[in-house]
Formats: structure tokens, sequence, C-alpha cells
């Protein structure tokens, strides 16, 4: 009985809950079960903010600063020791096995003759050094080197002033007592760059190289018209009569045209005389004819004997290595170049003339050995 009475009353569980209460409370029971326990829960993640760019480089910059002050101090303040001289034995051998090493070859020397040649007014520390005085000097270091037994000079100028043309041609003639000395025209080697070659020893060029124009050349300007358009007027006060001649700013006298035709004759005579020297072999009547300031081409040269050989760069070489002695004629580098031809070898191959630096080109004449078309 006991026992039938404790099955008629209702438990009080979740399922005896009204309907409405019944489903509100599965609901939160679902919510429950789907969020994670407290002690669960994910912990967020620390952040740490990358420092930025330019304190990185600062920091580097500071650091590099120091090391290099500290090592400034090291070196300012560490005891020197003393150094006692080596003997002059052991001086001497190391200079030889050096120089021994140094160059181990003997060849030919190949130096580039390239544009106008004429001494190099550009002032700028940024500028690779170039000029006549640079083509002497490695003309003259040649001449010296015993590992080189031949020079080939490339040329492709149509020459030059006077002084800077006869300068290279002392060179030439300096070093062509120890070696032999060729010289190779390339597309012109015309006027002072003839002039140049009548110091070697042979003569090659292509057919159809420029050559010639022996002859010598003076150019002045004339600006007074101009300069009357404009109002200007300009009054030279002189020692002399003479002192200003050539100049632009007047025409120029019969006496002052004869003594400057004077002047171009000597240097023309000059000129004459070198080619003399260095093609005896021409006919006196193809050197009065040909030597008038003309062109020819190089085919022509070869026929009247100005150059001695047909070809270009394999034929020069063989041929210094023939005169040389040399059965396999290596090309050689004299010497490295100097640090600032390495470093200033971006500077401007030409800076730009201003209006006063064209006019001072035009009231200044100039001789030259230069071929002019």
């Amino acid at each position: 009985m006991a026992e039938n009475e404790k099955k008629d009353i209702p438990s009080q569980t979740d399922s005896s809950l009204p309907k409405d209460q019944w489903e509100k409370k599965l609901l939160e029971n679902e919510k429950a079960a789907l969020l994670p326990p407290a002690e669960e829960k994910p912990q967020q993640k620390k952040t740490f903010k990358k420092p930025a760019a330019s304190a990185v480089w600062a920091f580097l910059l500071l650091l590099t600063f120091s090391v290099s002050a500290l090592c400034g101090i090291y070196l300012t303040v560490r005891p020197v020791p003393s150094c006692k001289p080596a003997p002059k034995a052991d001086t001497d051998e190391m200079l030889a096995a050096f120089s021994t090493k140094k160059n181990q070859k003997e060849g030919v020397a190949w130096i580039k003759i390239r544009g106008v040649i004429a001494q190099d007014n550009n002032t700028s520390p940024f500028s690779r050094p170039s000029g006549a005085s640079v083509i002497a000097k490695k003309i003259r270091e040649a001449g010296e080197d015993k590992n080189v037994k031949a020079i080939v000079l490339d040329i492709n100028s149509p020459g030059g002033t006077v002084a800077s043309v006869q300068n290279i041609y002392s060179e030439i003639q300096r070093a062509k007592k120890n070696k032999k000395v060729v010289a190779l025209f390339r597309d012109v080697a015309a006027s002072g760059g003839f002039y140049v070659a009548m110091a070697a020893d042979k003569i090659v060029a292509e057919p159809g190289t420029i050559t010639g124009s022996v002859g010598v050349i003076m150019q002045t300007g004339n600006v007074e018209g101009l300069f009357e358009k404009i109002g200007v007027k300009v009054m030279p006060i002189t020692s002399g009569k003479y002192k200003d001649m050539g100049s632009a700013y007047r025409p120029m006298t019969d006496a002052e045209k004869a003594i400057l035709q004077d002047m171009v004759d000597d240097t023309y005579g000059q000129f004459l005389a070198a080619v003399k020297a260095g093609r005896p072999n021409v006919k006196p009547e193809d050197m009065t004819e040909y030597t008038d300031g003309r062109i020819f081409t190089g085919q022509r040269a070869f026929n009247l004997g100005f150059i001695d050989k047909l070809g270009g760069e394999e034929e020069a070489l063989q041929l210094a290595g023939e005169l040389a002695g040399l059965k396999d004629p290596q090309i050689i580098n004299q010497r490295p170049e100097s640090l600032r031809e390495l470093i200033f070898s971006f500077g401007p191959s030409a800076e730009s003339k201003t209006l006063v630096q064209q006019l001072q080109t035009l009231a200044t004449p100039s001789v030259a050995y230069l071929w002019v078309h």
C-alpha cells in the first residue's frame, strides 16, 4: 500500500515542470553546454609592438659610431712598437721577388689615342685624368717597362694642337730606342693623328681609313658685327701694335696676316720634316702632292707608301710581335689604374660652356694639326 502511494506522488523533476518552463530550462542548459568552462577560456595572446625602422637605424648608427670612437681612442693611446729596418739583402730579395711576380709575361702594350689631341683643361676633381699628357705618360711608362717588348698605338683622331701632338711624337721616339712601335689607324688618323704615327716603326690601316691631311690650320673669329648690333665696343690698351693680333673684336691687318702665315708655314715645315723622316720610301713627287692638306684613304696611303700594311687589330698585333721577336704576342697591362681614375671615372666628359667661355675660345686663336670638316 505504501509503495502504491509513493508511485502516485509526482517527483519534483524537470519533467514535472510545466511545459513552457521546461522548454525554457532546456534552452538554458543547451546554451550553458556550448560555452567553455571558466577555467578553459582561451587566454588572450600578448602582442608586442615591433620597433620602428627609424629607431633600428638610429641604434645601428649609434653602435657604429661608438665602436669607431673606441677604436680611434685605442689606436691613439696604444704604445707603438719600435720597428727595426730589415737587412738590405733581405729587402733586395723581396723587391726582386715582387718584381718578378708582378709581370712574369712579356708582351705588347696597347695604347689608345682617341679624339682631339690636346691638353685637358678640366679642373674638376671628379673627372678621369685625360689629354695629351696622360697619353705621353703611358708611352713613357711602356718604354721603361722591361716586360713590354713592343707598343701598339691605336689611333682614332683627327689631330690636335701642335704642342700636344709634338709631345706625344717625342715620347714615341724615346720609347722607340728600346721598343718596337706599331701604329694602327682606325676610322680617322688625320693631321696630328698622322703626325704621331710618323715616329712609329710600322703603320697598319684599314683600306677605308681616312688619313692624310698633312698641314696646319689656324682659325680666328670676328664678332665685331655682332657687338655693333648689341651696342658693345671693345677698346684694348696694348704695349705694342701686334699685342692683340688675331683679336675677334676688329678686322685683321695685312701685316698681322703675314706674321700669322709665317708662323703657320713654320709649323707646317716641322710637320713635313717629320713625314719625310718617318716615310723615307715615299717618292718625292708623291710627297709634294699629298702633303698639301688633302685627305685620302688607307688604300691610297698603302699604294703611296705612307703606311706599311693593310689590316686591323690582329695584323697590328702580329706585326708588333714579329718586330719584337715574340712568337705568340699577347697584350699586357702595364700597371693598374690609379685610385683616382678608378673612383672618379664617373665625372662629366665635357663641361657646358657659358657665353663668356665661348667668346674666350673665339678670341684665342690656336695653331693646330687638325682636320676640320
